[in-house]
């Protein structure tokens, strides 16, 4: 195992144990733990994530210029999914202008 999927491993067992040691922290209804492919072209990056949902035995969605699968354990979720080209190139367009216009506030 790497040494980033061992600590995501041990992390997650020791939320879980203080979480149930500790009943009186509120805990979040559900979690979603996303896993996005190395940088490529779009056919690479489907790629990827078809053959990881080969390995987990799950449908492919595609939706808004995202394309993934997902495992549910109960209210937690394996979530591998690409962002492909056009969806990243609109959300450069869209941020390109933050910070850029600043509202008129109240007198």
């Amino acid at each position: 195992m790497t040494d980033d999927r061992t600590a995501l491993i041990h992390g997650l067992i020791h939320l879980a144990v203080f979480l149930q040691a500790n009943p009186d922290v509120p805990a979040p209804r559900g979690t979603t733990v996303h896993h996005f492919p190395r940088d490529a072209d779009d056919d690479q990056m489907r790629a990827q994530i078809d053959a990881i949902a080969d390995l987990i035995g799950t449908p492919i969605d595609s939706d808004g210029g995202h394309y993934g699968t997902s495992l549910l354990f109960g209210p937690v979720e394996y979530r591998a999914v690409a962002i492909l080209s056009d969806a990243r190139t609109r959300h450069a367009a869209h941020d390109s202008y933050h910070g850029c216009i600043t509202p008129d506030s109240p007198a």
